[in-house]
């Protein structure tokens, strides 16, 4: 039996999807810096802050309470990335931080003179940490260029830059302003055979699609809850051998036990029950025998769900007289973007429509959205970079609709 996903179910779990301001309904399209959050978020991180606020390690009630808990959330985001082993799992403020932290961890196994792949379609985030750490150890940066008429790398883009000297590959696994979904298991697959470490931002892929971090190839992979329904929490998973080998900057007190070799002071113990509900709801839209395999399911559903709304919104779009869209736009190539939405028009700055959609209550945002490489390589910096509708699961196809219709205001 075909699975057929119930948007208005899922959209009553989200107490903020009923919000109104002046009787209009707010409209979330500003999902790709940070989505809502359904109540089983909010009810585990009370629980925490209620039953279980102790830091870990003691005999009495409330630190035994934390620690089981922060065991479970640890557990959660395991099956989130099918990861083999608990120990793989690092939490920490958020996918930037843990960049920044891990990128200087790593930086003890290179030299000067060696070589690290940057990519040009990415979040500063995973660029800014490594141009620092290449600044400092006097690496050489190799880019991955994007052709900027398909918004997709060339099969061969990654051959051209490795070498015998390349040291890491950091790159996203889709892209938080054009929406590509990169080949990220062949690029890793290259450069794991050139010697290379793999770094992988999940940050814009991972609200969309299942991660399976035993097949990827990958070395790390780091994504943000905040941008999945959860709290404001980074998760990282790093190969456990890696892990145990490299170097952690820590104070003296914490052992070399993982993950606590890399989850520096004392975390948002409430922020990782969040995580834990967050899962536990997207498990409600999938089957199996294991919340791994119910998390994989549930994701190629909500997948088929957005792919629809998605294209309704890309036709809608491709309308609109001197209107472009910076993405994939083929109905038959859905599955290879996410829902994150960027378009100009010419003779239209980007944050005056984003004015004008905040007043009809429909959050958007312009500008360049910390994709300084994408909007420098497209052009865009003079131009107020792009207009940026990121859908979710939970927005509608009346939602879309009410978007196409007040951007055709806008400019009439």
């Amino acid at each position: 039996m075909q699975y057929k996903f119930d948007v208005e179910a899922a959209r009553a779990q989200f107490p903020s999807l009923i919000l109104k301001d002046a009787g209009n309904s707010r409209v979330y399209f500003d999902n790709p810096a940070g989505t809502q959050v359904p109540q089983q978020v909010i009810d585990r991180t009370v629980d925490t802050l209620i039953h279980h606020n102790a830091n870990l390690g003691g005999y009495f009630k409330t630190t035994m309470g934390a620690s089981a808990m922060v065991d479970e959330a640890h557990q959660a985001c395991a099956d989130f990335y099918n990861a083999a082993s608990v120990e793989e799992i690092i939490f920490g403020q958020n996918m930037t931080t843990l960049t920044l932290h891990m990128s200087r961890c790593l930086g003890k196994r290179f030299n000067k003179g060696d070589e690290i792949v940057l990519s040009r379609m990415d979040h500063d985030a995973n660029v800014a940490p490594w141009l620092l750490l290449a600044d400092d150890l006097g690496l050489v940066v190799r880019w991955m260029e994007f052709d900027t008429e398909t918004y997709e790398f060339p099969a061969d883009v990654l051959t051209k830059v490795l070498s015998s000297k390349t040291k890491l590959l950091a790159m996203g696994m889709a892209s938080n302003c054009t929406g590509t979904v990169h080949d990220v298991g062949q690029f890793a697959k290259e450069a794991k055979a050139a010697g290379a470490l793999v770094y992988l931002d999940a940050v814009q892929y991972a609200p969309h699609y299942a991660i399976d971090v035993q097949t990827l190839n990958a070395d790390f992979v780091v994504s943000s809850a905040y941008k999945w329904f959860g709290p404001h929490m980074g998760i990282l998973w790093g190969r456990k051998e890696l892990l145990l080998e490299t170097f952690g900057y820590k104070v003296r007190a914490v052992g070399n036990e993982l993950p606590h070799k890399f989850e520096t002071g004392t975390l948002s113990h409430e922020g990782m029950a969040g995580c834990l509900g967050a899962i536990e709801y997207l498990e409600q839209f999938g089957t199996g025998e294991t919340r791994a395999a119910k998390l994989n399911s549930a994701w190629g559903n909500l997948a088929e769900y957005e792919k629809g709304i998605t294209l309704r919104l890309i036709d809608g779009l491709r309308k609109v007289k001197g209107l472009t869209i910076r993405g994939v736009t083929s109905a038959n190539a859905m599955h290879r973007r996410v829902p994150t939405v960027s378009f100009t028009i010419n003779g239209v700055h980007p944050e005056k429509l984003a004015k004008h959609f905040a007043d009809d209550n429909m959050f958007v945002w312009s500008g360049h959205n910390y994709a300084l490489e994408p909007i420098k390589k497209m052009g865009l910096v003079d131009k107020g970079g792009v207009l940026r509708v990121g859908l979710a699961h939970y927005n509608t196809t009346a939602e879309v609709d009410g978007f196409l219709g007040s951007l055709n205001r806008a400019l009439s």
